[in-house]
């Protein structure tokens, strides 16, 4: 396998051009998106680059507390942007959303580095940084769609859930139907790409991998590894999530309350 053929400044700048191609085809369809282009390809552009500066200093020190702090503002900005995205109406929701993603983030790496990777040190940012990365981006995005779901449906079928209540049934005998659907579409994204893995698309791990020199069967070895990780990690997430939406849902004495 040939080195890594890396890129300078002077291509970054030729990359612009790719996003300069999108934003004179929205100009000339008139979508109006050339400004949401513009600003997205900045930000993106900064945020990898200090990134990519910080992640280059963690991999100097090599010290447990650089990795752990930085795995801990990973976590607190994706149970931000799930909140945000399930809706700041139901409060306490945040420390319910980083809760999940810590623990099920937590119990999949775990799993692979003790078990499966075995690098010399636990804290290897070579290894657990971009795992973490991987796992936690998607267990976000689970997170997310699941308690979306399941405060809307909870929201958009009252008269249904009080029906059962007043029935007899427990809350989580009443919104057992709408938590299993919100469960099953936060995992749909996940099994999608595992169903066409390899044959549709290419992910950014093996890519990445085949791009830096790495044997093709090595980089499809640790793509199998990240995609199985994947699918435990937004399962748990997407359960605890489930759990904490449907509990703010519901008062002490068992009644729904809409927040």
């Amino acid at each position: 396998m040939n080195e890594l053929i890396t890129l300078d400044f002077i291509d970054l700048g030729w990359s612009l051009g790719i996003i300069g191609i999108a934003v004179v085809l929205s100009s000339w369809q008139r979508l109006g998106l050339e400004g949401q282009l513009i600003f997205a390809a900045a930000r993106s552009l900064l945020q990898l680059l200090v990134v990519g500066y910080i992640i280059a200093i963690i991999f100097a020190l090599n010290n447990p507390i650089a990795v752990l702090g930085i795995l801990g503002v990973m976590v607190t900005v994706a149970a931000i942007v799930a909140r945000n995205r399930i809706g700041k109406k139901t409060k306490g929701m945040l420390p319910i959303i980083w809760g999940s993603l810590f623990i099920s983030s937590a119990l999949s790496l775990s799993y692979i580095i003790i078990l499966i990777v075995r690098p010399v040190t636990w804290y290897s940012p070579q290894y657990l940084i971009p795992l973490a990365g991987m796992v936690l981006g998607n267990a976000m995005n689970g997170a997310s769609l699941a308690g979306e779901r399941l405060a809307s449906l909870i929201s958009h079928n009252r008269l249904e859930v009080e029906t059962y209540l007043c029935l007899g049934a427990t809350p989580k005998q009443a919104i057992v139907a709408y938590r299993q659907e919100a469960i099953r579409i936060s995992l749909i994204p996940t099994l999608n790409q595992m169903l066409v893995v390899g044959i549709v698309s290419l992910p950014g791990m093996f890519t990445g991998q085949v791009l830096a020199g790495v044997d093709p069967v090595d980089a499809a070895s640790y793509q199998i590894l990240i995609l199985f990780a994947i699918a435990l990690t937004n399962l748990l997430a997407a359960l605890l999530v489930a759990e904490g939406v449907y509990r703010r849902f519901f008062n002490q004495n068992a009644q729904l309350t809409l927040p």
